[in-house]
């Protein structure tokens, strides 16, 4: 049975790599834009999922409630450099510094989750609620992706 960790990082996983082809992209191109929505959807469904069926069940343990605010904190930190990406031209040098900035925010945030709140979420959350979780996330996951309500 897959756990709640390991469904997040399947999204970690494709989030890095949509990140770093944006990154690679050059000028107000269809692929930029492709890329960019990709990653938009990816970072907005992920962001959803994760608060619902990691941080808010962490945020009921004394041990890792400040870590899943902190976390919390930085996906708005996240979503805000999305905007400033989404009101700045794409063909402009400023968007590229920006998009390196985000595949730079996010890279540390998701090593930060993987390296230090997975552990101490270990630690607080019961085998079958890790498997639950991860269910449930992943549903949400599939949900959002498909446009379902």
């Amino acid at each position: 049975m897959k756990t709640i960790f390991e469904a997040l990082r399947e999204s970690h996983d494709k989030q890095r790599r949509l990140l770093a082809a944006l990154s690679d992209t050059h000028g107000d191109t269809d692929k930029r834009e492709g890329l960019f929505a990709a990653v938009k959807a990816e970072l907005v469904h992920h962001e959803n999922a994760e608060e619902r069926y990691f941080y808010n069940p962490l945020m009921e343990h004394d041990m890792t409630q400040e870590k899943a605010r902190h976390s919390v904190a930085e996906h708005h930190e996240i979503d805000e450099l999305v905007e400033e990406l989404e009101a700045t031209d794409y063909s402009s040098p400023a968007w590229l510094n920006s998009a390196k900035k985000l595949e730079h925010l996010v890279t540390h945030h998701l090593d930060e989750e993987e390296q230090e709140v997975f552990q101490i979420a270990g630690r607080v959350l019961g085998d079958d609620e890790k498997t639950q979780l991860a269910h449930d996330y992943d549903q949400m996951m599939e949900e959002q992706a498909s446009g379902s309500p």
